[in-house]
Parts: structure tokens; sequence; C-alpha cells
């Protein structure tokens, strides 16, 4: 008999689309996390669009996993008590709504989690910490935004070393102290939440990864994105192949 799919849930974006005058909302998912999930970690992406906060306990009982994907769209600072520093910037509320709650209903229940650039700083803040709303604009800290002006393939290609700290997953899913990563975000963490560890630090010393402290599944995230071409990168490799694997876990658990 075959096994049922593992299934992961990856929360959607909503952007306004269209040309000016006629624009209308619409559920956005980049097709690299779906991808990248399905080719990977062998899951299969299930989408809730129209979630509601209220709906999560028996949404997560459908499902094996969580992926909080990566955005254009910012976490909204009024979630860490910041105003904010530059209204041109993208948000997304509707986002805001459910992941926050999901971050926390996720470590409650023991689902796998994995946090990818937005996904990070998203965990960090639903967790209690805050962000540094434009890192570029931080005296110490280096820019760690995509220069727009190249290809996608350059954009996503490696920009610089993340030190991780010793004996934590990601030392061994490297297999050594350095990795070389990606780096396409504007904002980063600036308090990381008390129920966090840090376990990576860009050469700037902002922090690269983190997991939650004490977690008895899988839930980590990255500030980088390893959903990019990840057959092609054996750090991004382990990280997806790892989470599947807690997902397959956790499908052989509730299933007994």
């Amino acid at each position: 008999m075959q096994e049922p799919p593992v299934l992961v849930w990856l929360p959607v974006d909503r952007r306004f689309l269209g040309e000016d005058g006629k624009r209308s909302p619409f559920y956005v998912l980049g097709e690299k996390y779906a991808m990248s999930l399905q080719q990977v970690a062998a899951a299969e992406p299930v989408l809730f669009p129209a979630a509601k906060a209220e709906t999560l306990p028996s949404l997560l009982s459908m499902v094996h996993g969580v992926l909080l994907t990566g955005s254009p769209a910012n976490v909204h600072p009024s979630h860490f008590g910041e105003d904010v520093s530059d209204p041109s910037l993208p948000l997304d509320p509707h986002r805001d709504d459910l992941t926050l709650p999901l971050v926390r209903a996720c470590v409650e229940q023991g689902v796998p989690l994995l946090g990818i650039c937005r996904g990070f700083q998203e965990i960090n803040v639903a967790m209690g910490g805050s962000l540094h709303q434009q890192v570029h604009h931080v005296d110490g800290l280096a820019d760690h935004r995509e220069n727009t002006e190249l290809s996608y393939e350059e954009q996503y290609g490696l920009s610089h070393e993340v030190h991780l700290v010793p004996d934590t997953p990601f030392a061994r899913w490297a297999g050594g102290p350095t990795a070389r990563v990606n780096s396409l975000h504007g904002q980063g963490v600036k308090r990381l939440a008390d129920g966090l560890t840090a376990m990576a630090h860009a050469p700037d010393g902002l922090v690269e990864a983190f997991g939650v402290t004490g977690s008895q599944t899988f839930a980590y995230a990255v500030q980088w994105h390893p959903e990019w071409q990840t057959a092609k990168h054996p750090f991004y490799l382990e990280i997806l192949s790892a989470f599947g694997q807690a997902c397959r876990a956790r499908r052989a658990a509730v299933n007994r």
C-alpha cells in the first residue's frame, strides 16, 4: 500500500496586481519554494490561501510541516513596537495576521518549521524579537541587499560567508565552520527573541540562522535562500533534506 504524501503548508503573500487603476488582490507563492520542497524534501506543497488564525488548529492537524517563504514584503514594524521607517517599502499585514500566530502554534504543537528570509524574520518577531527595518542604514552592518540590475542568476549567487556556531545542525549540514550563501534582504534581526538560539552569523555579526531553543522537532530558519537551485549547493540540500525527514517523521507519528 502506498504511503500518504507528506504535506507541507506554504502560507502565501497577498499582493495587488494589475495596471494602475485596475489593480486587484491576488494570493501569490514563488514557484521555487514549491519546486524545491517537492524535489528535495520529497513533500507536496499545500496552500490554504484564505486561512485565518482561528482555523490554525484544524489546518495544522492536516499537514506534516510548515515552510515560511521569503517575500518582497516586510513584517509590519508595529509587531515589534516601531513605526514604519520608509513608507515606500512593501508590507503585507494580511500575511502577518496569519504567520505570526502560525509560528507560535507550530512551536507549541511540535510541527516541523522552516523559515526562509521573510519567514526567518517572522519567526523572530512572532517569538518576541525585533528587526532592523533597513540593515544598510545601521552603523557597522553591511548592505545585504541584492543588486537588482543583475540577472536573477547573479542576484541569487553566493554573496558572503556565514560563520556557523560549532556543534549545531548548521555546522553539521555544512560540514565545517563556514559556508557561503546568497544575500537578498533589506531587513534583519535586531534583537533575537529569547526563545531562539543563534546558529550562524554574517561577517558583520548579523544573525543569519537560528533554531527554536529546546524544540523537539525541526524548527530552524535562515536569512538566505536555500530554495534557489538547491541541488547545486550541498549545504542548501542538507537543510531542505533534513526538513523533509522531520516532516516524514511527523507523518509516521500521526498515522500510527
